[in-house]
């Protein structure tokens, strides 16, 4: 039970809220997945939260139940775990972040989405490759623009579902200043740091 919210000696209405009443353990996490998860996912996986009240700690516990309904506005999925709380570390309210682990794990070809190009009629990236050795570049490289099709995205990488081949050289940053056939040369002094889980500076 939390903080009272009526004074002693106040008259009461149906209906006035008296007191908080919460249930501490064990305590609900609820979460969201977009649609395209929900094949992987299903009551008993294992989730791991974690939250800046607890730093370096992690919360294990187990999805308990699935929402049957789809979002028509998001198109994502509600979902509730189940986390065991004895020392009331976690509070109804708290944000956390959410890791599912699921029981498979698929092998993708990635890209930092910076590198995409978005079209209406295609995606597209720009590949480094040697010049042609009839061309006017030289022998340095130049790029091509390949079109592809994308897959999931997670932190700052893209998935690749096709038009790219694993040890390809694509354009990172700054491609929406080339053309096909382009000469380059690559300069990675002062290429971003790319990771699956950025955590933007405040302010």
């Amino acid at each position: 039970m939390g903080l009272r919210q009526v004074n002693l000696g106040q008259n009461l209405s149906e209906g006035d809220p008296i007191v908080v009443l919460q249930s501490m353990d064990p305590i609900f996490v609820n979460f969201q997945l977009p649609q395209q998860e929900l094949a992987l996912i299903k009551r008993g996986l294992t989730v791991n939260v974690t939250t800046d009240a607890l730093p370096g700690e992690t919360v294990a516990g187990r999805i308990t139940a699935i929402n049957p309904v789809v979002d028509r506005a998001t198109r994502n999925i509600r979902v509730q775990a189940t986390m065991v709380n004895p020392e009331e570390h976690l509070r109804p309210g708290m944000f956390v972040r959410v890791a599912v682990a699921l029981p498979t794990i698929r092998e993708v070809l990635a890209i930092p989405a910076t590198a995409v190009l978005y079209a209406p009629y295609s995606d597209s990236v720009f590949v480094v490759e040697p010049a042609p050795a009839d061309g006017k570049a030289g022998k340095g490289s130049v790029v091509r623009q390949q079109f592809i099709r994308l897959g999931e995205k997670r932190g700052d990488f893209i998935a690749i579902a096709s038009g790219l081949k694993a040890g390809e050289v694509v354009v990172s940053t700054g491609a929406f200043k080339l053309r096909n056939g382009q000469p380059v040369v690559v300069d990675n002094s002062l290429a971003p740091d790319f990771t699956l889980t950025p955590k933007p500076e405040e302010g």
